[in-house]
């Protein structure tokens, strides 16, 4: 005989349930689904033409071209570095360990605005390095270099971020079995390591390739907003809606709205591949022979 409070319990069970379940989904659809309606819905009030016509005039081709740059230097940078300090964080012991994991997530807790001061504060006119760059000529603060830079501050931890919890739960006892197999430290991280952590590292990557397309705060402070030069898209969307030119703010915004929804997409495919397992099979093909072209890795 089912109790009586077991009873009550299994008919509650539904009603929150699909309480809960409402909640979540009135909130995505007030605060998610709608603005994004709204800005291809503004984006192409005037018509495709005009929508046409606002992505494609030189300002919003140079702010288009200034942000892909940057994103191409940053992501790079940052995929290297978030590689070289994940593996030495979760593969080695040394002193000051611990400070570095703070600092990598440094970015995190400090405002972008912040940020984007630090670097005026550095190579600004009136910086600590700024009487030494204008005596050689050398421009970073309003120009390419400072977004560059301000772009890697605010971007580096994602990479790192991703790889770090993810190597450190696989342990080193894979890397230990290819050094017994013979292999040496490039085949070890090439076919162990990097295909182990293949999709965390895409991961990490994406969301960097986001954050360094939309970055905003930061970039606003080193940028100095000189149309068709040193204007992101974001910076240059502000322009344009500032100048009550709603339908091109709103066309130039939907090209960062629709990198989201593919980053949100690509992010999706990925954390559902990453779910699969994952066989690994090192062999040694011929026991006499170590280091060369006989130790094998193999992924599903």
């Amino acid at each position: 005989m089912v109790p009586p409070m077991s009873r009550s319990r299994s008919k509650l069970e539904p009603v929150i349930r699909w309480t809960l379940i409402g909640i979540a989904l009135a909130f995505v659809a007030l605060f998610l689904i709608l603005p994004l309606l709204t800005v291809f819905t503004q984006a192409l009030g005037k018509g495709l033409e005009a929508y046409v016509r606002a992505i494609s005039e030189p300002e919003a081709l140079a702010a288009i071209r200034l942000t892909l740059v940057t994103a191409a230097i940053a992501v790079p940078l940052n995929l290297l570095f978030g590689i070289a300090a994940s593996w030495a964080i979760a593969k080695f012991e040394f002193p000051g360990k611990n400070i570095l994991i703070t600092l990598i997530d440094l970015p995190f807790a400090v405002s972008p605005v912040i940020s984007g001061l630090i670097y005026v504060l550095l190579f600004g006119a009136q910086g600590a390095l700024g009487p030494w760059l204008a005596e050689h000529d050398i421009k970073i603060i309003f120009a390419v270099p400072g977004i560059v830079l301000a772009t890697i501050f605010v971007t580096f931890p994602f990479v790192a971020r991703e790889l770090i919890p993810l190597m450190q739960s696989q342990g080193k006892d894979e890397e230990e079995v290819a050094y017994t197999l013979g292999a040496n430290g490039r085949q070890t991280f090439f076919r162990v390591t990097l295909p182990n952590v293949k999709w965390g590292l895409l991961h990490g990557v994406l969301l960097c390739n986001a954050r360094a397309m939309g970055e905003f705060g930061a970039v606003s402070v080193v940028s100095g907003h000189i149309r068709g030069q040193t204007n992101t898209i974001p910076l240059h969307v502000e322009i344009l809606y500032n100048e009550y030119n709603f339908a091109a703010s709103f066309a130039v915004a939907s090209l960062l709205t629709i990198l989201a929804v593919v980053t949100l997409v690509i992010k999706s495919v990925l954390e559902r591949k990453s779910r699969q397992p994952s066989i690994l099979a090192v062999r040694q093909t011929d026991p006499g022979k170590v280091g060369g072209e006989h130790y094998e890795y193999r992924s599903a």
